[in-house]
Parts: structure tokens; C-alpha cells; sequence
């Protein structure tokens, strides 16, 4: 009896992972804001912000260019999340949908982002088909974002690879940025300056820096 009542009390104690619903503001390809709630679309991946694609002889921010095709599409609209999980970052990871309609399956479908099978196998058929249809990334030369990402910690690496957010400090004051976010790539930390790297926003917040907008 003992233990079946300290059993329900860790059930209790246990934190509960909110479903966000509600109008849709996108951040990037993969990352939106759901009734103000920062989430981590579940099973995808899409080009970091400043991230470059090729073809016939152009370059241009592929990150931007996702971001725009996604915001074009889903902008303002209302969505209803299930939770799957949270990240490092403190990001909700969750599958949403808009008027019944799996994002994450139409933006890989449409080319403007990669099935993540590092977590799922979800959209593997959405990603053959668009790559089949030569949509989106598809069409061009792009990395892929893991790749990308490698690349930007080795120039700027963080001491801990689990403690990837930059406190950046800047006119606009102390200032985190996380993998994924607009302005992480081009993001700088000096420790000379007293910019530093964290390994959560809660860390962040707690030392005195607030997010980034975007």
C-alpha cells in the first residue's frame, strides 16, 4: 500500500506538458509560436537561419527562404498541438495541425524541410515524395542542417555541446539565443566581454539575459 501511494504521488509531482493551441507566428521552417508558446515541430528538420542554397549560379539564405514559404502558408492560422516532448532548449516538441492538416507533413511534403528520422520515421514517404517531385530543397544544393550546425560550433564552438545557448550582450542589452533562432549563427560569444553560453533558458533568464525575438 506504501508503495502504491508513493507510486501516485510521483505520478502527481511529475510535470504536466501543456498542449499548446492557438494562432500560429513562425519563427523559422521547423519552429513556431503557438498562442505565444515556442514550439519545436516533432519529426523535422529545416534549414538554420543564414544557412546557404545553391543553384544556377545564385546563393541565397535558404533558412529565410523556408521561413518565408512556411509563414506564407500557415501565418495567423490556428493550430492545435499534441505534446511529444521538450528539448534541450525548453522548447515544446509537438505535432500540430491546421484545420486538420499535419504541418509537419505538408512542409516536408512540399520540400521545405527533411523528414529529423534521427526521432522519427513520421514523414519518410512525405520527404520521397517531394524529393521524386524535385520540390523545394530538392531543387537545389543545400546542406543538410545537422551538418550546418556542426560547422558553426566548430568556428565558434561551445565549451559543452549540451550548453549550446549564447548570451550575447549587444546595445539592446544581455540577449540568449538558441540553435535554431535567426540570429544564432551569426551570434558571437566573447567571455572577454562577459558573454557567456548556457545550458537552458531557465540558466539564462536566471543570470539576467532574456530571449531573443526571433
Amino acid at each position: 500500500m506504501i508503495r502504491i501511494f508513493a507510486f501516485l504521488l510521483t505520478l502527481l509531482a511529475a510535470p504536466v506538458l501543456a498542449a499548446p493551441n492557438g494562432t500560429i507566428r513562425v519563427i523559422d521552417a521547423d519552429t513556431i509560436d503557438v498562442g505565444g508558446t515556442r514550439v519545436r515541430l516533432f519529426g523535422i528538420d529545416a534549414p538554420e537561419m543564414g544557412q546557404p542554397c545553391w543553384a544556377d549560379g545564385r546563393e541565397w539564405d535558404c533558412g529565410a527562404w523556408t521561413r518565408d514559404a512556411v509563414r506564407n502558408r500557415f501565418e495567423g492560422a490556428y493550430a492545435r498541438c499534441t505534446t511529444r516532448d521538450t528539448d534541450r532548449y525548453g522548447r515544446v516538441v509537438a505535432q500540430c495541425s491546421v484545420d486538420g492538416q499535419d504541418m509537419g507533413q505538408l512542409i516536408v511534403y512540399s520540400g521545405m524541410a527533411w523528414a529529423f528520422r534521427r526521432y522519427s520515421e513520421t514523414y519518410d514517404l512525405d520527404e520521397k515524395a517531394a524529393a521524386v517531385a524535385a520540390r523545394g530543397l530538392w531543387a537545389v544544393e543545400v546542406e543538410m542542417p545537422s551538418d550546418f550546425r556542426a560547422a558553426q560550433l566548430t568556428d565558434n564552438p561551445a565549451p559543452n555541446q549540451n550548453c549550446a545557448i549564447k548570451g550575447n550582450i549587444s546595445s539592446g542589452g544581455r540577449i540568449y539565443h538558441v540553435p535554431g533562432q535567426e540570429n544564432y549563427a551569426r551570434t558571437r560569444i566573447n567571455p572577454a566581454n562577459g558573454e557567456r553560453w548556457f545550458c537552458s533558458s531557465a540558466e539564462a533568464e536566471a543570470a539576467g539575459w532574456r530571449a531573443a525575438r526571433r
